[in-house]
């Protein structure tokens, strides 16, 4: 079954990341009045951080089951130093990064800009250890490796 996961996951992002091969798909437009829901404002967000999730909720208090499970994993990674916005205070934003990524569901996460996926796909990368990678290629050491060394040396 994750075989079939991790392809359907593959296909997803593809098809998460428009014919292009860019973060945005081919409806999305620019907008030039620089409001929370417009292409600048949105590249600016996703680049501002190595790690950029859009939630619903704040990692603090999230809002929804899947919001809070996108934060539990980075949490188990001990990723702490990243960047969260809150979809609910803003209409425009919960809007926008929808179009923007060309991907229906929130929560959103970004790894160093491009977009990785939802919770689904966070969830997938953490079982198979590509979180633990991809981590690592921003320079931010999981958690779980020191977890296991501990196991390890017992």
């Amino acid at each position: 079954m994750s075989g079939s996961l991790g392809r359907a996951a593959a296909a997803l992002l593809r098809w998460g990341r428009g014919a292009g091969g860019g973060l945005r798909g081919p409806g999305v437009r620019a907008s030039s009045s620089g409001g929370s829901g417009s292409s600048e404002h949105l590249d600016a967000l996703v680049k501002k951080n190595r790690v950029v999730v859009f939630l619903k909720g704040t990692p603090e208090q999230p809002q929804c089951g899947f919001s809070n499970a996108v934060v539990q994993i980075l949490r188990l990674h001990g990723v702490r130093d990243y960047a969260a916005y809150n979809v609910l205070d803003d209409p425009q934003l919960r809007q926008g990064i929808k179009d923007y990524s060309n991907w229906p569901t929130i929560p959103q996460v970004y790894l160093n800009g491009e977009f990785v996926g939802g919770c689904d796909i966070l969830l997938q990368m953490h079982q198979n250890g590509d979180l633990v990678e991809e981590l690592k290629k921003l320079g931010i050491r999981s958690a779980l490796l020191d977890e296991k060394k501990d196991q390890d040396s017992k």
